[in-house]
């Protein structure tokens, strides 16, 4: 099982933490290259859609939505570890 780290972020202007296991940091990674975006620039979109209590979960959230998508099935998941890489084996 993957840790939970917790990593500093800018978004809107201030710094704030976000603690993720690796697996769903690694996805938000993949999905953020994929739009040419940077992580603190999709953190802050999450953050502004989010209808979850807080921001990390808004996140483990998003990144579950994305890796459902069928076009996400052409990534890479080999470069995934943890449980988003098991739950996106098991879909």
């Amino acid at each position: 099982m993957s840790a939970v780290r917790k990593r500093s972020v800018k978004i809107g202007g201030h710094a704030t933490s976000v603690s993720l296991e690796d697996g769903f940091w690694d996805a938000l990674t993949m999905i953020a290259e994929k739009r040419g975006v940077t992580i603190a620039s999709l953190i802050e979109q999450i953050d502004r859609d989010r209808i979850s209590t807080n921001l990390s979960s808004g996140i483990r959230l998003f990144v579950l939505c994305e890796v459902r998508r069928p076009e996400f099935a052409g990534t890479q998941k080999k470069q995934m570890r943890g449980p988003v890489a098991r739950s996106r084996r098991e879909i």
